[in-house]
């Protein structure tokens, strides 16, 4: 009889762990769903922008302007944000920060259903939501921090990602579909409509978290300047070597990476193979699939050993994906190369989020995020440039496979240093 019940403990366990972040946190539902519904509107303007600017100017370069356009703000905002999130309500900021993004997302709809939304114009309006997004991001990862608390925080982040990455399911196709069949303006009124949801959400969080937002906010009136703040976070960055070192990696890794799959891999589906929208849209919905399976299997157990093996071997198998892309002869094996690169670079975002929870002190989450993102993404906008200035010198397929296999090396060379492998 003992033997059953372990193997029935077993097989309802992971269930049990999945459901434990909606029984015994109050706030949970609501970061969960407004992020969700808001992450479903951005899914679908992601896919919309690149072949957007692809339908106007054909231009790799163009797009890599586009994207370090949106980045720049983003980054010059994050020293700022990391300041103001440890010293203001966390969830008005990002209640702040979802009414200017609606604006923002409507006025574009509202420009491109009326064919006046030029590149310029696009500019302007995508700068601003970058500058939005560096306020909230170090926002929501300091509320998600403190509402992840450690009896629930892999079931939380596994559940959290799982489900971000199964909208990455349906948002990319509806806007490929939208983009195929009627017009960008209607995806970013889409867009602009999860934002209202989103708001909603945001309210009944404040007010589940109630009391304990509001002491957090009394107990940290230690240092009044931005710049200490600063200094504080990389205080606590240098007495974690696993941050630092990673950190500054993927400032490098970021750029290879991100700037394939932002920039190049539009351009692969849409110009260099001419294949249907809707292909690239199901691309990075078999990305989320992919996403999907390793955050099942990171989340089925309550806790994990080798995290710095397993979260690089997770980055370098993205690396191996899209390196392979630039080869891939059918849509069919690039959406599957695409599928193995979200898988891998999941793995690596589950761990690396854990150990950003686990380390780092609820008061100083606000700038330790801003700087983790400042650092992963600083280059990000020359990246970009450089990126698509690249492909239009030397051709995209050529670039993919340098960019990919730089990323690699950069990977392989981090996974030498001792206190990464050996990371627990």
């Amino acid at each position: 009889m003992m033997p059953l019940e372990t193997s029935e403990q077993t097989r309802i366990s992971p269930l049990r762990r999945f459901a434990a972040p909606f029984s015994q946190s109050r706030a949970f539902p609501f970061l969960w769903l407004g992020h969700l519904v808001s992450f479903l509107g951005s899914s679908i303007t992601m896919v919309i922008l690149p072949v957007l600017v692809y339908s106007l100017t054909g231009s790799t370069t163009t797009m890599g302007i586009v994207m370090a356009v949106y980045m720049l703000p983003n980054v010059l905002m994050l020293p700022f944000a990391g300041h103001i999130v440890d010293r203001v309500d966390r969830v008005r900021i990002m209640l702040l920060a979802d009414i200017l993004r609606f604006l923002i997302m409507a006025a574009t709809a509202v420009l491109a259903l009326t064919n006046l939304l030029s590149i310029p114009l696009l500019l302007v309006l995508i700068g601003g939501y970058g500058m939005l997004d560096g306020l909230f991001q170090p926002a929501y990862a300091a509320v998600r921090a403190s509402v992840f608390t450690p009896d629930i925080r892999i079931a939380a982040n596994s559940l959290s990602q799982i489900t971000t990455q199964a909208v990455r399911l349906v948002g990319p196709a509806l806007g490929g579909l939208l983009i195929t069949h009627w017009s960008a303006g209607f995806g970013f009124g889409i867009d602009a409509f999860t934002y209202l949801i989103s708001m909603v959400c945001l309210l009944y969080l404040r007010k589940a978290l109630g009391s304990r937002s509001q002491a957090r906010e009394i107990s940290v009136q230690r240092s009044v300047h931005w710049k200490e703040d600063f200094k504080e976070g990389i205080a606590i960055l240098r007495s974690h070597p696993w941050l630092w070192i990673t950190i500054l990696a993927f400032c490098f890794i970021n750029i290879c990476f991100t700037g394939v799959t932002s920039v190049l891999i539009p351009w692969l589906f849409k110009v260099h193979h001419d294949w249907e929208p809707y292909l690239y849209g199901l691309a990075v919905t078999f990305s989320g699939m992919g996403a999907i399976v390793a955050g099942l299997l990171l989340g089925m157990r309550g806790e994990w050993k080798n995290r710095g093996l397993i979260a690089y071997g997770g980055a370098l198998i993205s690396g191996l994906a899209l390196l392979s892309l630039s080869f891939a002869p059918t849509a069919g094996a690039a959406i599957a190369l695409f599928a193995l690169e979200g898988f891998g670079i999941m793995l690596f975002s589950m761990i690396w989020e854990i150990s950003l929870q686990d380390l780092v002190p609820q008061e100083a989450f606000g700038r330790v995020a801003s700087l983790d993102m400042m650092g992963s993404f600083a280059l990000l906008p020359v990246g970009y440039i450089v990126v698509g200035w690249t492909a239009d010198w030397i051709g995209g397929i050529a670039t993919i496979a340098i960019f990919a296999g730089l990323g690699i090396s950069a990977i392989l060379l981090v996974l030498c240093i001792p206190s990464i492998r050996r990371f627990q």
